[in-house]
């Protein structure tokens, strides 16, 4: 198939983005990358009336390491974060992720800012920041709001973002604690494929070994990505024996209900969603203590 008839703009500015999202209402939509955009334009899933082109505004791409926070710019693309060192040292669970999105080829137009507003709950980066509790600053002609991860992703492909709204930037919190772990792992059915289900953590550990903070999720398990900050919170102060690992994942994968599809049933799901949260924990763990 072929995209519905659509008009094209390129805006030179965020204020200029901001404004022909004013003017043209619902019927306009943001490209960037276009990596899920154009494919649903193809089979007329989505059919804008205007598409507003932001490739060519600079003040989108960037890369700003704070005390607590990485800033990256919307319009960044995927590869070029993959291949910050800085920012690779200071929120390592993301370039972890980005290596399980997509391939090569479309990391290379795929922005960081179109992956966190398509909001698919298989995708790595919205469960990354899920997980990490980062904040999108969005901009509209009225001004501008930051709003937590976990009250952006609304649904399946669905935001708080109100339709007149440009996600400018995304602040991803830094731990600064010095013997921090993180990883990421998913299943697919073929390298490169959404993910059926994907797992990642964070922890931190004192000079003895004990759990000082500790987050970890899940994605493709339900209508958003999944944080699970109530069992995270119960591996506080513990040594992270592996069977406490085991226990945590075993409440993760049974507190969720994950749908099922023609590649996988929902109990296989869950099987997976257990499977893969210990394997990240422990992961996540063990980096941990390496630092020494």
């Amino acid at each position: 198939m072929k995209a519905a008839p659509f008009e094209y703009i390129r805006a030179g500015s965020i204020g200029e983005a901001c404004e022909l999202l004013a003017r043209h209402g619902e019927g306009a939509k943001l490209i960037a990358g276009g990596q899920s955009l154009v494919p649903m334009m193809a089979m007329r899933l989505t059919r804008p009336g205007l598409l507003v082109d932001i490739n060519e505004i600079a003040a989108l791409k960037f890369v700003s390491i704070e005390r607590d926070f990485a800033r990256t710019g919307a319009g960044t693309r995927q590869c070029v974060l993959e291949r910050d060192a800085a920012l690779a040292s200071r929120v390592p669970l993301l370039r972890q992720a980005l290596a399980w999105v997509g391939h090569i080829q479309t990391r290379n137009r795929g922005t960081v800012g179109g992956s966190v507003a398509h909001a698919d709950p298989a995708a790595e980066l919205p469960l990354v920041a899920q997980l990490l509790g980062a904040r999108m600053l969005l901009r509209s002609a009225s001004g501008a709001r930051t709003v937590d991860a976990r009250s952006f992703f609304t649904g399946p492909m669905a935001t708080s973002a109100g339709p007149f709204e440009c996600l400018e930037e995304i602040r991803w919190p830094v731990w600064r604690e010095r013997r921090t772990g993180s990883a990421f792992t998913e299943i697919s059915v073929r390298h490169g494929d959404f993910a059926m289900v994907a797992a990642a953590a964070q922890i931190a550990l004192d000079e003895d070994g004990r759990c000082t903070r500790a987050s970890f999720g899940l994605g493709a398990v339900d209508r958003t990505p999944v944080a699970f900050a109530q069992i995270a919170q119960r591996l506080v102060g513990t040594r992270l024996e592996q069977e406490l690992l085991r226990e945590a994942a075993r409440e993760a994968a049974e507190s969720i209900e994950p749908g099922g599809d023609l590649h996988a049933s929902a109990d296989y799901r869950r099987h997976l969603a257990r499977v893969l949260a210990e394997r990240a924990l422990g992961a996540a763990h063990e980096q941990a203590g390496k630092i020494k």
